[in-house]
């Protein structure tokens, strides 16, 4: 479906001022509420809309609703309220602008970490409240729930983090057309790390722990293929169920193993308690993961003068800030008294791309859809455009230390 929203003398091909790494399960009783659609406190945004599910053309001014699907409770829940954070700076400084040919209000609701409630949720989205196209969620499994309706529905799909190796194919290997990830894949920053802990910290012999899930296999297998290739040893390889608290076996285990570092490969609560039982034992190893430590909660857990020797891969760090980084990062600041994770800084990008290419397209359904997968995108998170065979961007992973809980020493490694 094409439906016209507006038209303008040029469509720009990109906001002009916009500042341009997960998996876990809708009842019909999700409820969804407005992110800041006014251009300025005490606006009000115009009535007509434009809807996905069938409205004519709208004319320059009019209300354009995107969807925010986020875990905002749950297990996962500081993933999905950093991305929602995110995606609303994106939204209030599109509405900012003076030139904005549309006004953008975004519809929240709560996936609950869970994917039936992620269907419910993109179902609700869609056909009740008429949105153009969806942001979210943070995690795999959610995310991946939402591709075959969107595109039954011809409305796109922005993933920010749904690393998933494969996240974006079909079982007949071709990928959804209405769904997009902004991230790179697990296999991918799971290489980058293996290529790090070699080559850089100088490891030969790791031990491997991850949780049972598409996401944590993913990771373990990426980084022990990788490392084997290198010439280094995996000398343990151990998995835990989500929720688990207790890993005194594994730090039991490993005092009979010769290794030097400990590769996690998982979300940030379990990871946090194996980063204590380990020193609690007196392990001093570099201990070493992925994207899923991005939290400040693992900062919380683990405690900021213990947060040391830890070195993980992400999509995003604020060591020496660009201009239009370093506008987003005060926004954000000032909107929500606090630094902005990777998720936040991926889920600003993934709205940005989806609003700059309305902004492009004045359309909906396939002529956006066309226009996301053409996208040449500068954010700050990286530039990227598309590999159309997976839906998926080229873009390097960055290695972070942390120092007493900071990021510290950034590296960009690219994983062949």
């Amino acid at each position: 479906m094409n439906k016209h929203i507006w038209k303008s003398a040029a469509a720009m091909a990109l906001v002009s001022a916009m500042a341009a790494g997960c998996s876990q399960g809708g009842s019909a009783s999700s409820t969804a509420s407005s992110a800041s659609a006014g251009s300025s406190e005490g606006s009000t945004a115009p009535s007509s809309t434009t809807s996905a599910a069938g409205s004519t053309g709208a004319a320059a001014g009019d209300t354009v609703k995107i969807g925010l699907n986020f875990e905002l409770s749950g297990g996962v829940a500081d993933y999905g309220t950093k991305e929602l954070n995110g995606a609303k700076i994106a939204i209030n400084q599109f509405n900012a602008r003076e030139d904005k040919p549309f006004t953008v209000e975004g519809i929240e609701i709560d996936d609950k970490g869970e994917p039936a409630e992620s269907i419910n949720a993109i179902q609700k989205l869609i056909e009740q409240d008429g949105v153009v196209g969806v942001v979210g969620p943070a995690t795999s499994a959610s995310s991946i729930a939402t591709y075959e309706f969107a595109t039954s529905k011809e409305t796109p799909v922005i993933s920010p983090s749904a690393t998933q190796v494969d996240a974006m194919m079909k079982t007949d290997g071709t990928p959804y057309e209405y769904a997009w990830r902004i991230c790179f894949e697990d296999s991918y920053q799971g290489k980058g790390m293996a290529d790090y802990a070699y080559n850089d910290l100088g490891l030969r012999k790791v031990a491997v722990i991850n949780e049972v899930s598409d996401y944590g296999n993913g990771l373990a297998k990426a980084f022990s293929e990788e490392f084997k290739s290198l010439g280094g040893e995996v000398v343990d390889e151990t998995q835990y169920q989500s929720g688990d608290k207790d890993f005194a076996s594994f730090i039991t285990k490993l005092k009979d193993k010769d290794f030097d570092g400990i590769y996690i490969g998982g979300y940030y609560n379990e990871a946090a308690q194996i980063v204590k039982a380990a020193q609690a034992d007196g392990i001093d190893k570099p201990i070493i993961g992925a994207d899923g430590f991005d939290s400040q909660d693992f900062i919380d857990q683990v405690g900021t003068d213990a947060a040391n020797n830890i070195y993980y891969t992400t999509a995003y760090t604020a060591i020496d800030p660009s201009d239009e980084l370093k506008t987003f990062i005060e926004d954000y600041k000032a909107e929500y008294g606090e630094e902005p994770s990777m998720f936040a800084a991926l889920s600003y990008d993934a709205t940005n791309l989806l609003l700059s290419s309305l902004e492009a397209s004045g359309e909906t359904g396939a002529a956006l859809n066309e226009a996301i997968k053409k996208a040449d995108f500068s954010g700050i998170t990286g530039s990227f455009s598309f590999d159309e065979s997976n839906h998926t961007p080229v873009k390097s992973v960055l290695v972070v230390e942390l120092v007493d809980g900071v990021q510290s020493n950034v590296k960009e490694v690219k994983a062949e």
